[in-house]
């Protein structure tokens, strides 16, 4: 009897412990995960890319960690952008949206959650979306105009001090399909962009539309949230190339970070490190 009552009483008391231990707070308190929205509707040109990017997407943000380690939901229902419907996420990508893609309230709903401390990311044909919103031209900081074939180019990397360009090569050689813009996004006098790389024309075929100083990465602080855009991201090789993942992966995070970015506590996990 002896023996038995002595037994239970350890194992209560080692209960007692566990549950202890389990309520203690950290020394230093876990970091959550901020969700992000992709959208990738489409109502022109259609990228055979997307499905690719999407993945893509959520494998960077099931390995991303720390402060601003993100989670991925992605749709292209505009059903979404209500105040209710943006309200939980922290960041938007739009992921080669192209053509007309959200009306009036839907807009209008965009516009108000960004200026609350949202983040905006746009990959490649997200510049070739919505050509009449004139805030949305600002927020992603030029519009397409048109492109040449599909080709090496080399990226001049301006700026190796952002976390979306300091993994990046100084002169950085790849295949992709290389927008022209409307306009150089870095002397718009409205929403000026830091830009973060450019393209050395004389490494590829311009087609007959040199822009001169072509800015094809950039960023900026905008009407209360945080855009960056990258000009990459039109093949499907494109996102299982380990550099761009990094850039994307950076760019995101860098979105997220804003000083008004909202902050949504989540789930805890276990960080993985990045990587293809």
């Amino acid at each position: 009897m002896l023996r038995a009552t002595l037994a239970f009483g350890l194992m209560t008391a080692g209960l007692l412990c566990v549950g202890a231990v389990e309520l203690r707070s950290p020394a230093s308190p876990p970091t959550g995960v901020r969700p992000i929205l992709v959208f990738s509707k489409t109502a022109s040109f259609r990228h055979d890319s997307i499905p690719t990017g999407i993945a893509c997407l959520k494998e960077l943000g099931a390995k991303s960690s720390g402060e601003n380690a993100f989670s991925v939901d992605a749709t292209e229902d505009a059903a979404v952008f209500t105040k209710e419907g943006l309200e939980k996420y922290d960041a938007v990508v739009f992921l080669s949206t192209t053509g007309d893609i959200l009306n009036d309230e839907q807009q209008a709903a965009f516009e108000a959650w960004f200026r609350s401390g949202g983040g905006f990311v746009g990959i490649h044909a997200a510049a070739d979306t919505e050509h009449t919103w004139p805030w949305y031209g600002n927020l992603v900081g030029a519009w397409f105009k048109t492109h040449p074939s599909p080709q090496k180019a080399t990226v001049v990397v301006e700026d190796k001090t952002h976390a979306s360009t300091s993994m990046l090569p100084e002169r950085w050689e790849r295949f992709d399909e290389w927008y022209v813009y409307k306009a150089n996004p870095r002397t718009k006098k409205d929403a000026p962009v830091h830009v973060l790389a450019t393209l050395d024309e004389t490494t590829y075929d311009t087609g007959g539309n040199p822009m001169g100083d072509h800015p094809i990465a950039w960023c900026h602080e905008f009407d209360g949230g945080r855009a960056w855009y990258t000009g990459g991201g039109h093949t499907q090789e494109s996102y299982a190339e380990p550099l761009f993942r990094q850039h994307l992966s950076a760019g995101i995070e860098w979105a997220l970070s804003g000083k008004g970015a909202r902050r949504h506590p989540q789930p805890v996990r276990t960080p993985k490190l990045d990587g293809p």
